[in-house]
């Protein structure tokens, strides 16, 4: 990518993790951390990458994302706002009654959401199913599932990765956000599905480990995974839980909870800052 549209694509992460913040203190409630930690992958992905269109959310030839671990739903309500596919002042309705974006996903009520998720480990069956029937159909869309480390820790994640292998579907990547924590406190200890890289090898998957809050390795591996045949690629991106907000970085309290007014204000002007900063460069 050019200077210029790094420089965009950052610009783009740091209006996004603005969004999560946003959207989690009008609620009251929601999940942060994990929204946070995912703001690059959300924005190469919607302003780079895949070929949708706000004006056409339906297209049946346009690439397909599925956000598996659905609870991080604030990062995607933030990316689809920026792109324009709704309002941006609608991200503060989160998990309002009555409003558009729910707490977790869903495809009915929500233009860009691609398929309802929430249940832990479903989105990626879906994900897989998607894939299959652009094979079958002639179709040459991708389609792209993000999920989340401690997600690994249910077994509908490897039946639908046995699928993937099985069905060799090259147009199907998968992106786990490895940032180490889940509600329950660190990965490791929880539940432990490390080795992630060798589990996916063993299901006959292409494997790229990446540092996930990187543009550049971001883009690279994205590109690798595109020229990937006869198996399915996963790309597992090493994050920051909380990135950009600097109290609540690898704070596993903050995977669950939303910030009060001081916690907010202080976010803002940290992201605002950031914003600030990259614009002038």
């Amino acid at each position: 990518m050019t200077k210029e549209e790094k420089k965009e694509l950052q610009v783009a992460a740091c209006k996004i993790r603005k969004g999560v913040i946003e959207g989690v203190h009008a609620a009251k409630s929601g999940h942060p951390g994990g929204a946070l930690s995912s703001a690059e992958i959300f924005a190469y992905l919607y302003f780079k990458e895949l070929r949708v269109d706000p004006a056409n959310p339906k297209d049946a030839d346009r690439d397909r994302f599925v956000l598996s671990k659905g609870h991080a739903c604030p990062g995607l309500y933030a990316a689809l706002a920026l792109k324009g596919y709704f309002p941006w002042d609608e991200l503060k309705k989160l998990r309002h009654i009555g409003a558009m974006l729910q707490g977790h996903p869903d495809m009915k009520g929500t233009p860009g959401v691609d398929m309802s998720t929430g249940s832990l480990g479903q989105g990626v069956s879906a994900a897989c199913g998607m894939a299959l029937a652009g094979k079958l159909d002639g179709k040459g869309y991708r389609v792209y599932s993000l999920l989340g480390d401690g997600e690994l820790e249910e077994g509908e994640v490897w039946e639908a990765s046995m699928f993937a292998g099985h069905h060799k579907l090259d147009n199907l990547c998968l992106i786990v956000d490895n940032n180490g924590l889940q509600i329950d406190g660190p990965v490791s200890e929880v539940g432990g599905p490390e080795p992630i890289d060798e589990k996916f090898k063993a299901f006959g998957f292409d494997v790229q480990k990446i540092n996930g809050n990187s543009l550049d390795d971001i883009e690279k591996s994205i590109e690798h995974a595109k020229t990937v045949k006869g198996k399915p690629s996963v790309i597992i991106a090493s994050t920051v839980k909380g990135k950009g907000v600097s109290y609540m970085e690898n704070q596993v309290g903050w995977h669950g909870k939303a910030p009060n007014d001081e916690q907010y204000e202080t976010a803002m002007c940290e992201l605002n800052k950031q914003l600030s900063e990259l614009e002038a460069e």
